[in-house]
């Protein structure tokens, strides 16, 4: 067992909201929650930081997280969306494992963030993620 939060997500030892998974990412709400279409989009496999991704992995990546960006736009109405990646220290984050944040903007420029988040009960966050699942058809 790891103590990779997101590697036990990965191998279902911590339940997660998850909104879309293949063989290679997983797409799930959850940690820390900034508004209802935020998700997190993570490799399958242990990968610290961009530098860590082939080129494979990378393509499916960000593949994921394009189809989730639309998926989570057309689910809450958002009029834009923004994609970053942040994780480790330098990120201000305890995660050591790649990670693309998906977040609908609401304003047209920019997006108001306040760190520390915290997620909404798994209820709300399952009712999130069923919105974006049924938009991804």
């Amino acid at each position: 067992m790891t103590n990779c939060v997101f590697c036990r997500i990965a191998a279902g030892e911590i339940p997660a909201s998850m909104v879309y998974e293949d063989e290679h990412t997983l797409a799930f709400m959850d940690l820390g929650q900034v508004n209802p279409g935020h998700v997190l989009v993570a490799a399958r496999a242990h990968v610290e930081n961009v530098f860590g991704l082939d080129d494979e992995l990378a393509a499916a990546i960000f593949r994921t997280t394009a189809r989730v960006a639309r998926a989570s736009r057309a689910a809450f109405g958002a009029p834009g969306m923004n994609l970053f990646q942040a994780n480790g220290t330098a990120g201000g984050q305890t995660v050591f494992h790649f990670h693309v944040h998906v977040l609908p903007r609401w304003e047209e420029d920019g997006m108001s963030l306040s760190w520390p988040v915290k997620s909404p009960p798994r209820e709300i966050l399952e009712g999130y993620a069923e919105k974006v699942r049924k938009a991804l058809g």
